[in-house]
């Protein structure tokens, strides 16, 4: 790390050069300037940052092999009050401190002031370095209006790039952790007209959140720009590419739901944000991000081996089942070597009204406990579906207790139109009360092992208009779902908590209090296996489940949960000649081989368990697709195309060990591996599993 500060006073600079040798011991060069051209320069790792004379910023990297990223200094910090872009601040100072303490590193105050048209507004720039987090640089920014009178602030904007193309097909691919009820992919390629916003907040009635990260990247470079905040912020993290254009335009902007009220003398202080930089996909960026958020007081809990076993869920029978149905199944379910068995919606008299619906159980809860036992008779783990956070608005729970819902600006109550159901808020005592009462019945009285908590309602909340500050309702969500995470393991110290947010992009500040992740209602199996990456860069040794594998391509393609590391799971129902169970769920003989190979193969080699190598291969512009799992001394090789034909290269392989490759799916030995040449030749359809071993006398 250094810096480098331009200026016209000679004196001032030799002054200002020996104060930060003797304060910090570093080397640090000065140049000077002329033409209002003064010049904050931070090399940090391979990134290279500058500041111009307008607070304008540019970066550069020093990674081998990388092109041009910018074309020079860019308003990347600004703010707009009643409809004027205030984007030009002159330079007025640099001041330099140390971070000491667990999170160490340094920062640069850069000072800066507007006067223009009976405005007067100083912008105080914070660069922020973090000593074990190399090629990432925070930013924030506090701005003051002195200029004597009230005005309107509209937005601020952090961190706003244009990067320029290099001409690569796509353009770019790009990373994006928003949330909406198309249930997008998270990763996706950018073409020219491309926009999308990206926010963090309430995207519709059901949806919202994420993770509050963007990342694009061209074949030779990433880069990824995010916030830093602990808790979720509703701000937008928009991705575009304008018309014709090629360049792709990232950054982090808030805006004001009103017309807000900047005062004379007052100061508005935006959120820590970020740019970082890295080679290859979004793996490294996104896994650097999570690793800064817990050093920062993020913790992601342990994980449980229990989680990392493989599942059967009765909704394959869907809100229909039978009791006997569902016992008829269990012999089947553990000659397959499947260990959980997840009982699904329909058991309960009503969303927010928990107990057993007397229809499907006449005796009441008693007969649930009789279930659980069975299941554990068969020696399996037993799971229930839940949708916290949702209650119907006739249940009980509502009618005894209204002001247990969301409110609205408007004083209505926030509806969630996939359950029929109200919000309940998170900071609200009874419905914290009300949750943890539940889940005593389901796991001290009725003795289930799990929780499987479900609905795209749970990855945010919209502001509680109940609560003096609305914005606590978001912003505590994650400690609902800890409070949730500790009540059950209280009761259960070795209970699995799966969180299934339904096709959203699931929000990072809830991922801390889980201990099972899931690709939660994949649409394809390409999302299967990019969240499955995204999840490994994240929470790493958290498990992560593939889903049922009948919402995969063709209903039957396990490969894709396999080779990135996922839990196996299925829905199938049994016998063949139940009338009442869908055809396409059916667990025919001819479909048993093939689930009693894979449900084999996984209690075999239990690679979800393993070190997931994300940064070898880039998931969009590398082909075939290739995902890489390392245990012990094997390295095992997922490639995944409609049909391939050609030669493929094994990267990670160490150039002093002989490998022997084995195509483990059909048992095929396929020779030894030239360290002069580390690729095979390949010809396969859909898929292809291979490990390399060294080759042992």
């Amino acid at each position: 790390m250094k810096m480098q500060k331009k200026s016209s006073s000679k004196k001032m600079l030799i002054k200002a050069f020996l104060l930060i040798v003797f304060s910090f011991g570093l080397i640090i060069s000065c140049k000077t300037g002329g033409n209002n051209n003064s010049v904050v320069e931070i090399n940090h790792g391979n990134l290279v940052f500058e500041v111009d004379g307008q607070l304008h910023t540019k970066f550069m990297t020093t990674l081998p092999d990388t092109k041009l990223i910018m074309e020079g200094f860019q308003p990347s910090e600004r703010l707009v009050i009643e409809n004027t872009i205030i984007d030009k601040f002159k330079f007025e100072k640099v001041t330099e401190k140390g971070l000491n303490g667990d999170l160490s590193g340094k920062q640069w105050i850069v000072d800066g002031i507007y006067k223009e048209e009976g405005l007067t507004i100083t912008k105080t720039l914070t660069l922020t370095v973090y000593t074990d987090f190399p090629d990432l640089i925070s930013t924030k920014v506090t701005y003051t209006n002195n200029s004597g009178n009230d005005i309107f602030i509209e937005k601020w904007l952090n961190n706003e790039y244009t990067i320029s193309s290099q001409g690569d097909k796509p353009l770019f691919w790009a990373f994006q952790g928003s949330s909406s009820s198309s249930r997008s992919d998270w990763i996706r390629p950018l073409e020219s007209g491309y926009y999308q916003k990206n926010y963090m907040g309430m995207n519709s009635t059901d949806y919202g959140g994420g993770i509050p990260v963007t990342s694009v990247w061209r074949r030779d470079i990433n880069i990824a720009i995010g916030h830093l905040a602990l808790v979720p912020k509703r701000v937008n993290l928009p991705t575009e590419i304008k018309g014709t254009d090629s360049k792709v335009i990232i950054g982090v902007s808030k805006d004001f739901d009103e017309r807000t009220l900047f005062k004379s003398n007052e100061s508005i202080t935006t959120l820590e944000t970020f740019v970082a930089v890295s080679k290859g996909d979004y793996f490294n960026n996104l896994s650097r991000y999570s690793r800064l958020m817990q050093a920062k007081g993020i913790t992601i809990v342990e994980p449980e081996d229990a989680a990392f076993e493989p599942i059967w869920c009765a909704w394959g029978y869907e809100r229909q089942f039978t009791l006997d149905e569902i016992v008829n199944t269990l012999p089947k379910v553990k000659e397959l070597g499947i260990k959980w068995a997840v009982l699904d919606d329909g058991f309960q008299i009503a969303e927010g009204d928990w107990n057993t619906n007397p229809t499907k159980f006449p005796k009441g809860n008693i007969e649930m406990k009789n279930l659980v036992d069975k299941i554990h008779d068969y020696g399996l783990k037993a799971k229930i579906w839940w949708t916290p956070l949702a209650a119907d608005p006739h249940s009980k729970t509502l009618m005894e207790n209204p002001d247990m819902k969301i409110l609205q600006k408007n004083n209505a109550p926030q509806f969630i139109t996939w359950w029929d159901a109200y919000y309940l808020s998170p900071s609200n005592k009874k419905t914290i009360e009300h949750t943890k009462e539940t889940i005593r019945m389901f796991m001290e009285e009725w003795g289930f092992d799990g929780l499987k908590m479900d609905g795209q309602h749970m990855n945010a909340v919209a502001p509680d208009f109940n609560l003096e500050n609305p914005e606590i309702s978001a912003e505590e969500l994650p400690s609902f779902f800890q409070m949730i995470y500790d009540e059950a393991r209280k009761i259960n110290p070795r209970a699995v908590i799966e969180n299934c947010p339904c096709g959203t992009c699931m929000s990072y500040f809830n991922m801390a209090s889980m201990n099972q992740a899931v690709s939660s209602d994949p649409i394809s199996s390409w999302q299967i296996r990019h969240k499955g990456k995204t999840y490994k860069a994240l929470i790493p040794n958290t498990a992560y489940y593939g889903d049922h594998v009948e919402l995969s391509d063709n209903a039957n393609d396990f490969a894709s949960s396999f080779g990135v590391g996922a839990v196996l799971g299925t829905k199938f129902t049994w016998p063949t000649y139940n009338p009442n169970a869908s055809k396409k769920y059916i667990l025919t003989p001819e479909k048993e081989k093939i689930w009693k190979k894979w449900f084999s193969l996984y209690n075999e080699r239990m690679l979800s368990k393993e070190n997931y190598l994300g940064n070898l291969y880039d998931i969009g512009y590398d082909k075939p697709e290739t995902h890489v799992i390392k245990k012990q001394d094997v390295i095992y090789y997922a490639f995944y195309a409609d049909q391939w034909n050609g030669k493929i290269e094994l990267k990670g392989l160490d150039k002093d060990t002989d490998y022997r490759i084995r195509d483990y799916f059909n048992n095929i030995d396929l020779g030894k591996i030239s360290l002069n040449d580390p690729s095979i030749n390949a010809s396969f359809k859909d898929f292809l599993l291979i490990e390399v071993s060294p080759n042992k006398p």
